[in-house]
């Protein structure tokens, strides 16, 4: 499924299923793609859990970029790609997420996407070396309960429990969490049941 945005097409790869419990909308890094294992870990939870799941190739991605470019003109492609989504599912139940840079995008729209959640995998704090350039103030204003999932010898830095409605540290795992992806998956299983049982609260109300 191709979506036009102001800023280029986006490509989106759905798992769709009979009456989803939720929509789970997931992206990528900076520099990888919709297949990066712990991506598709959560893919599979969501499934498990009778979810639709939507990864989105993002603009500059697709485009063959390697940096995503202004926050703001990312931020507008994935509202609109929500947008395109939303008419095709309906009123479920929106759950958002990404690793990485995907995972910041997810937390400075949930609000405006009215996302009931936001899983927020590898969520680079800070610039490696920097963390005094925190990033910790899109954690905590992201108008939707926060689920992150960081390993922790994350050069990018490891989120505290104050930082997020949820906070999972992984022991062992760097930034792209590849040493057990499913363990990300079992982390992320409960939270997604949890949202599944619950009525849609969008970040508007």
């Amino acid at each position: 499924m191709e979506v036009s945005t102001a800023h280029g097409p986006a490509e989106v790869t759905l798992d769709e299923v009979a009456d989803p419990a939720f929509l789970l909308v997931l992206t990528h890094g900076s520099n990888g793609g919709v297949d990066a294992p712990d991506l598709l870990a959560v893919r599979a939870a969501a499934l498990g859990l009778g979810g639709a799941v939507a990864r989105v190739m993002q603009p500059f991605r697709l485009a063959g970029r390697r940096a995503p470019g202004s926050p703001v003109k990312q931020d507008e492609a994935w509202l609109e790609v929500i947008g395109a989504l939303r008419e095709r599912f309906g009123d479920v139940p929106l759950v958002q997420g990404g690793r990485s840079n995907g995972a910041r995008v997810a937390c400075r729209t949930a609000a405006d996407a009215g996302a009931a959640g936001v899983v927020a995998l590898a969520f680079p704090l800070h610039p490696p070396g920097r963390p005094e350039k925190t990033r910790v103030d899109e954690l905590r204003g992201a108008g939707a309960e926060v689920l992150v999932v960081n390993g922790d010898r994350d050069p990018f830095g490891v989120p505290g429990k104050g930082d997020a409605a949820e906070v999972a540290v992984l022991a062992g795992e760097r930034h792209d969490l590849g040493k057990d992806p499913a363990a990300v998956g079992r982390v992320v299983e409960p939270w997604l049941k949890m949202w599944a049982a619950r009525p849609q609260r969008t970040g508007r109300e």
